[in-house]
């Protein structure tokens, strides 16, 4: 059976064997323990294990699963089965897919709407990828950049990502005409709470609707609750699915590790955007 994937070292059709797949110039690529499969070339890996480490996909997944952002991904899959409406068996893309917590909600959406999905998730970290292919066992998932995705041209009906590197050359270069695309971006005021913790001079999320070559912009849906969460663990784990981890003063996270409860904003658009 053919996979959705392309060969990352010459762009041939891969065929799934039993260990994994293979393309008409004989590159293999054998299929992991967990389900996936390593379609990063050694001259793409910038690091021995790049991306997220185990522990923080640990957090993340348990913290997605406690339902925090259950909103988020109700709305993306709303948007989903909107985009694919007329297509009885569409192709999706979870560009930067993480543990496959918005990858499972697409393909279970689209399978309860009376759709036959296939689907592939892509992400650059090993330790992800194995909780998403267990989590979805009817995916595909492969460890590869999204700036180099193992995809062919104009195979797919819509790209998904959310809290992912933008490739929008790559995603343009994927999606079929009228295909869609659909971004997540925080809004101006998303963890402002959190925010007022970790800073003296907490800042709003710039905000802007921008135009993409190879997109027509179709139009934005936002996502607006508010959480409260009960523990330290979350609000950690929290603040590390976020790039404030990576910016943010020791004094600031120092006072955010002594909270033992956080009511905070959440807030995101999703930008729709078709393929020309």
């Amino acid at each position: 059976m053919e996979s959705l994937f392309s060969c990352p070292l010459c762009a041939g059709p891969l065929e799934r064997t039993d260990t994994g797949l293979c393309c008409p110039s004989r590159h293999s690529f054998d299929r992991s323990a967990a389900g996936y499969v390593h379609l990063l070339p050694p001259n793409r890996k910038h690091s021995k294990n790049p991306g997220d480490d185990k522990e923080m996909v640990a957090a993340r997944s348990a913290f997605l699963d406690k339902g925090y952002y259950a909103p988020l991904r109700e709305a993306l899959c709303e948007l989903a089965l909107d985009c694919v409406k007329g297509e009885s068996a569409p192709v999706v893309v979870d560009s930067g897919c993480g543990e496959g917590y918005y990858t499972a909600g697409l393909y279970e959406t689209l399978s309860q709407a009376g759709r036959e999905p296939r689907i592939a998730g892509v992400d650059i970290s090993k330790f992800a990828l194995r909780r998403a292919a267990k989590r979805l066992k009817e995916g595909e998932f492969a460890v590869a950049s999204v700036y180099h995705l193992p995809l062919p041209d104009q195979s797919a009906h819509l790209l998904a990502n959310v809290f992912s590197p933008l490739a929008v050359e790559e995603f343009a270069r994927v999606l079929r005409p009228g295909g869609h695309f659909l971004y997540a971006v925080p809004s101006q005021r998303h963890l402002w709470e959190m925010k007022e913790v970790l800073y003296e001079k907490p800042y709003e999320n710039p905000v802007k609707q921008e135009d993409y070559t190879g997109f027509i912009w179709e139009g934005v849906r936002e996502v607006r609750y508010e959480v409260t969460l009960e523990n330290s663990n979350d609000i950690m784990a929290l603040f590390h699915m976020t790039p404030y981890a990576w910016k943010t003063p020791r004094a600031g996270v120092e006072r955010l590790e002594k909270l033992e409860r956080l009511r905070v904003q959440i807030g995101f658009d999703f930008h729709v955007y078709r393929r020309l």
